[in-house]
């Protein structure tokens, strides 16, 4: 048996939101919260839409809609990226590297045309210092018109952000979803599918059925996605190349950089310009 180990995650309460709950006359509030490593919270949902960023640190999030053909998603989100969640979404969090998380609650109607499904955005340097101000606004005394300035700006700022496709997909049946969950936690084991598939008590061959009946994939285009969602945030950090590669199960730098280049368009080196906003 193969040692995985999977995430320490401690339950925390999501706490009261009645504090930050959005309504028409302010459509946008920030919640912004310090969370140490490995802290976890429970599927749960709100009636409004959720902008899920990281000042500092990395985030998981895991996304799950109510209707049983569309598929659960996960991603992994550095400072240079942030999550959207629609509202009534299903969701949990969990905390892989301290982080000061700074969510934006966004009202129903006031959430972007066309944003009925999770995406990741790209967080411009704007959208960041307006996170930044909305936070610093809500510690001091109110000023109604720059609130509305600051919220319109917000809103504008995400209906034109960058998207990009790193979601992870998680299937829906028990055993598959173990193993593709074992991945996750442990991008750096270099396991076959079979061996992946014996600690689910399935077959291989059965654990392949699975992967193209579920997700429509097959398990290493599917590694590969789980993969790219743990290098980008090491590399949007500044870590070499040769560690990110050790950390993600490949054996040397160049396999990592070709298999970079092939899924991204560019070599993993222009990531951490990218991820600031100057690439």
């Amino acid at each position: 048996m193969l040692d995985r180990k999977t995430l320490r995650k401690r339950p925390t309460p999501v706490g009261d939101t009645d504090p930050f709950t959005p309504d028409a006359a302010r459509p946008v509030r920030v919640r912004a919260r310090a969370l140490n490593a490995d802290t976890h919270f429970e599927p749960h949902r709100h009636a409004w839409g959720q902008l899920a960023y990281c000042a500092t640190g990395i985030v998981q999030v895991m996304a799950s809609p109510d209707d049983p053909t569309l598929q659960a998603v996960t991603y992994i989100v550095p400072p240079s990226r942030a999550v959207w969640i629609p509202p009534g979404m299903h969701h949990a969090v969990t905390v892989r590297e301290a982080a000061e998380l700074r969510t934006l609650y966004v009202h129903a109607e006031a959430t972007p045309p066309g944003w009925s499904d999770c995406r990741m955005i790209v967080v411009s340097p704007l959208l960041r210092e307006l996170v930044q101000a909305m936070d610093a606004a809500t510690r001091r005394a109110a000023e109604p018109l720059r609130d509305q300035l600051l919220i319109q700006l917000v809103l504008d700022e995400l209906a034109h952000a960058d998207t990009q496709t790193l979601g992870v997909p998680l299937p829906s049946d028990k055993r598959l979803r173990a193993l593709c969950e074992a991945v996750l936690n442990a991008p750096g084991e270099r396991a076959t599918l079979a061996q992946w598939a014996a600690d689910t008590g399935a077959s291989e061959r059965t654990v392949a059925r699975l992967f193209r009946e579920e997700l429509g994939t097959t398990y290493q285009q599917w590694r590969q996605q789980a993969v790219l969602a743990h290098a980008l945030p090491l590399l949007a950090r500044g870590v070499p190349v040769g560690q990110v590669a050790a950390a993600t199960g490949y054996a040397s730098d160049s396999a990592f950089s070709a298999m970079f280049k092939a899924a991204m368009g560019h070599p993993p080196t222009r990531w951490g310009l990218q991820a600031d906003g100057h690439g």
